[in-house]
């Protein structure tokens, strides 16, 4: 029997099948898919087998074959991974300016992932209303810089939003994809999630006066139906009905694109950072856009980008043409291919 993946504890995991029902199911012993070595070899979003054996317990046997997936370097194990979602459409990943401060290095590091395993990006910047003159500028000049590389970016604040606000975001971004949002700890997910669906789905955490730096308040990762809607004069009316009903609807891969499902959206706990994983120095410049643009002027065809001669990009670096906060996130994860530090 077939079933996804929409709830992982760490410990078990809660797998919905077509027909609308759910069980809690588990992973014997050392399981492994094809030579990932994952502390999460199945993760939310998958596609599994299961086994429902005669006293009553449901065991996950297999994981299909993942269209995609997001993946980083363990906390606690540097070379090991973890899977942060699989199979989805769009990743949104949320960034404050301040309040906590998202890093550039973080945010650089997110989409080179994204770039690698074929998964299209947002940035989407939240909490604007705390943000003062200077910050707003940097804002303006952040969105600036990533939209000429081609993401799209959207700023809001998830705590003050209205209602058709929300709904409009969702319409434009949201609806018959699957999504995953992720982001530091602090930065509103949670927050974003409640004004998503219009209830409390999420707790919410304050940020540390003293270090600037958000809190876990999202302990598992939980995939979350969103309702078909129905476009009436450029509107988005939820439809009302039976949950598990819609739930089901949205489990066929044939009925998840636009206008067919309402989609699906991913909650993650909070990430402190982003270490990457099996990326070669190679091949790390064709994760940046613009360094995989301008390299095709260097001198070598194995060029590096670190001064070698005749190099293009880092001449581009040297004159502005690549912003310094992406060359440096550039060669910070060149890094990762040498040091096992986690980032």
């Amino acid at each position: 029997m077939q079933g996804l993946i929409i709830k992982s504890t760490g410990s078990s995991y809660l797998v919905h099948f077509p027909d609308g029902t759910q069980a809690e199911c588990h992973v014997k012993g050392n399981f492994r898919i094809r030579g990932i070595r994952s502390t999460n070899p199945v993760a939310v979003g998958d596609h599994v087998e299961v086994a429902a054996l005669s006293d009553g317990t449901n065991w996950i046997t297999d994981v299909c074959e993942r269209r995609n997936y997001i993946i980083r370097r363990s906390t606690n194990l540097s070379k090991e991974s973890h899977i942060l979602a699989a199979n989805i459409d769009q990743v949104v990943l949320l960034v404050t300016i301040n309040h906590p401060v998202t890093s550039t290095t973080f945010i650089d590091r997110f989409l080179a992932t994204c770039e690698a395993y074929r998964v299209p990006a947002v940035l989407l910047f939240n909490k604007i209303d705390l943000l003062d003159e200077a910050e707003l500028q940097a804002l303006a000049e952040l969105r600036t810089l990533y939209e000429s590389l081609g993401y799209s970016t959207y700023a809001l604040s998830a705590k003050t939003i209205c209602t058709d606000e929300i709904e409009q975001f969702k319409q434009a971004l949201l609806y018959g994809k699957v999504t995953l949002l992720s982001g530091n700890s602090g930065v509103g997910k949670s927050t974003l999630l409640n004004a998503i669906f219009g209830r409390e789905l999420a707790r919410t955490g304050a940020i540390s006066n003293a270090h600037n730096k958000g809190t876990h308040t999202t302990t598992f990762s939980e995939m979350y139906p969103l309702p078909r809607c129905i476009m009436h004069n450029a509107q988005c009316t939820m439809q009302e009905g039976n949950t598990e009903k819609i739930t089901s609807d949205l489990m066929s891969p044939s009925l998840r694109g636009a206008g067919e499902s309402g989609g699906w959206l991913i909650d993650t706990p909070g990430i402190k950072g982003f270490g990457t994983i099996d990326m070669q120095k190679e091949e790390i410049g064709h994760y940046f856009r613009e360094i995989f643009r301008i390299s095709a002027d260097c001198r070598y065809s194995n060029c590096t980008h670190t001064g070698e001669p005749g190099c293009a990009v880092y001449q581009a670096a040297l004159d502005g043409t690549i912003a310094p906060s992406r060359f440096e996130s550039y060669l910070s994860l060149l890094g990762d291919c040498t040091e096992t530090k986690y980032r």
